[in-house]
C-alpha cells in the first residue's frame, strides 16, 4: 500500500525535531557544562530556582523529543516543546534579535512553529499513535499544543522567572 504524502511528511518531520530536542535536552545534563552549568545559565537568566528548572528544562525537552520521534501522544509532546520555546524567547533570545547567529529568537521560532505543525499534521501512520490507531491531526490539536505550551510557559515565567534588573542609567539619585 502506498503512503500518503503527509504520513512521510509526518515521519520526516517527527524523524527531525524529535531527535534534536532530544540532544539539547541530553547537552544539558551531559554537555560540555553538564548540569552544573546548565544550573549556572539559568541562574544568570533569572529562572528561580535554577537546578530545578535545569533539570525541568533537560527532562521536558528529552520526553518531547522521544514523544515526537515515536509519534506517542499528539499533541502533547509538541505542547512542551511550544513551552519550552516560549520560555527560552522569553529569558535568553528576546532582546538578541531575530537571527540565531545574534542569539536571536530565529531557532525558537522554528522549533515552536514546527511543533504546532506536527500536531495539526497528526503523527501519521508511521508512528506510535498510528499503530495504536489514536490518530489527533487537525485544528484541535494545534490549538491545544499552541495552547497548553504558551499557557504552562506563562505560568512558570509567572512564578519563576525573576531576572536581575539593570539600573536605568537616566535617573539619579536624590
Amino acid at each position: 500500500m502506498k503512503a500518503r504524502g503527509h504520513d512521510v511528511a509526518a515521519l520526516v518531520l517527527r524523524a527531525t525535531l524529535g531527535p534534536m530536542l532530544f540532544a539539547h535536552g541530553w547537552n544539558k545534563v551531559a554537555g560540555p557544562g553538564g548540569l552544573k552549568g546548565t544550573t549556572g545559565w539559568f541562574e544568570a537568566l533569572g529562572l528561580k530556582p535554577p537546578g530545578v528548572h535545569a533539570r525541568m528544562a533537560a527532562g521536558t525537552e528529552m520526553a518531547a523529543g522521544v514523544g515526537i520521534a515515536l509519534g506517542a501522544a499528539n499533541p502533547l509532546p509538541a505542547a512542551a516543546a511550544v513551552g519550552l520555546m516560549a520560555v527560552a524567547a522569553r529569558t535568553d533570545h528576546r532582546d538578541k534579535g531575530f537571527f540565531v547567529f545574534k542569539g536571536g529568537w530565529e531557532y525558537v521560532g522554528v522549533v515552536g512553529g514546527a511543533a504546532v505543525a506536527l500536531a495539526a499534521l497528526g503523527n501519521g501512520r508511521y508512528s506510535l499513535d498510528g499503530l495504536l490507531r489514536r490518530q489527533r491531526a487537525g485544528v484541535g490539536p494545534a490549538l491545544l499544543a499552541a495552547g497548553i505550551g504558551t499557557a504552562s510557559a506563562a505560568a512558570l515565567l509567572a512564578v519563576c522567572y525573576r531576572p536581575e534588573r539593570k539600573p536605568d542609567e537616566t535617573q539619579t539619585d536624590h
